[in-house]
């Protein structure tokens, strides 16, 4: 057996977790030596009583290492530990760093500087573009944007660093074989082409209401800051904010409209200390004392799609932003005719440069 085979093991038993782990570790040395010890010698161990002991002992009657280690190599997968040189510098230091991390993907030496990013899974258009405008700018200047891969906020964030052909990690809370949620399938693919789509559960394991939580810890645990966007007063963005000061870690929150209910725990954590930030500049500059040589992230306007625009295009693809704009307000920032505004709307939408709201509104999306 391998020490990484070892470690799976470990984490494959239930009740267990990567606190107590440590404590084994502490007590015996190393993942095997746990592995092969006498039911009395674990009694020994702090938080072990007669069912958690018998438990270690006996592992290999309650878990089936091979069928793991047959999924794993099935799904493409490789494991992670704290051992390895790769696994996240600060995510061993939170108090409860997982025990191995199952990774679809590959990671790199600059992962190690993460920006987390949560919010609401019932974003606004204004947050999802918030998001993507932000995971652009962070990705762009070589920060690896966290987030967790759900509805909202979170596949804003993660396309965003991926326009900008930057690196983004997405930890999910299922295991590898259950993705969550299933739509977001194709963008984890993407995800591991340029980055990684990051579990710690086995590989079959299903969603449910612990996990999620478990999965936010890592997040913010990774990241050396934390922006939430969008979220209302009860939200599990919150509790994962609340994670990353616990944590040490800064958090960021985006000011939005204080009549929207999805704007008002980003607003409270502002009241509370946050740090307002409106551009991915703002977040920067409040990390340059820790990364110096990082280039600044572009503003909003300097972003450029990467398709080819006509003149037309490319003048009514400057006269929308991320708020919502009426066609004529479009057509007057513009300068062109109505006909050919809304002409060349439709072609901008056929490039998925912007979006059509109700009212004839519209919206960037880069």
């Amino acid at each position: 057996m391998t020490r990484t085979e070892a470690y799976l093991a470990l984490n494959l038993l239930p009740k267990i977790g990567p606190v107590r782990v440590r404590r084994l570790i502490e007590c015996f040395g190393t993942p095997e030596a746990i592995l092969s010890a006498k039911t009395r010698e674990v009694l020994q161990v702090e938080g072990f009583g007669q069912d958690l002991a018998e438990a270690v002992s006996g592992w290999e009657s309650r878990i089936d290492l091979a069928r793991e280690l047959r999924r794993i190599d099935e799904e493409g997968l490789t494991l992670l530990t704290q051992e390895d040189d790769l696994y996240p510098k600060l995510l061993k230091e939170i108090h409860d760093p997982p025990i191995v991390l199952y990774v679809r993907g590959q990671l790199t030496e600059r992962d190690a500087n993460g920006i987390g990013m949560v919010g609401s899974r019932q974003a606004t258009q204004y947050g999802l573009a918030t998001a993507k405008k932000l995971g652009f700018q962070l990705a762009y200047a070589g920060y690896t944007v966290i987030s967790g891969l759900a509805r909202g906020i979170d596949t804003a964030a993660h396309e965003g660093a991926l326009a900008s052909k930057g690196r983004t990690v997405a930890i999910i809370g299922s295991g590898h074989g259950k993705l969550y949620p299933p739509e977001n399938a194709a963008l984890a693919e993407k995800i591991s082409q340029n980055g990684a789509v990051i579990s710690e559960f086995p590989v079959d394991y299903p969603p449910d209401r612990q996990s999620f939580p478990l999965r936010n810890r890592i997040v913010s645990g990774w990241s050396c800051g934390l922006i939430v966007v969008e979220a209302p007063l009860r939200s599990g963005s919150l509790i994962t904010a609340g994670q990353a000061l616990e944590q040490g870690r800064t958090v960021y929150a985006v000011p939005g409209n204080i009549d929207r209910p999805t704007s008002h725990g980003c607003n409270r954590l502002i009241q509370d200390g946050a740090k307002l930030i409106m551009d991915g500049a703002d977040v920067l500059d409040d990390l340059m004392s820790l990364f110096p040589t990082q280039p600044i992230a572009p503003k909003m306007e300097e972003l450029k799609p990467n398709v080819e625009l006509s003149g037309d295009e490319n003048a009514v693809f400057q006269a929308i932003s991320s708020e919502e704009a009426h066609v004529n307000e479009i057509t007057s920032r513009s300068g062109l005719s109505s006909s050919t505004v809304n002409a060349t709307l439709m072609k901008l939408e056929m490039k998925r440069l912007v979006k059509p709201l109700p009212g004839k509104f519209y919206v960037r999306l880069i």
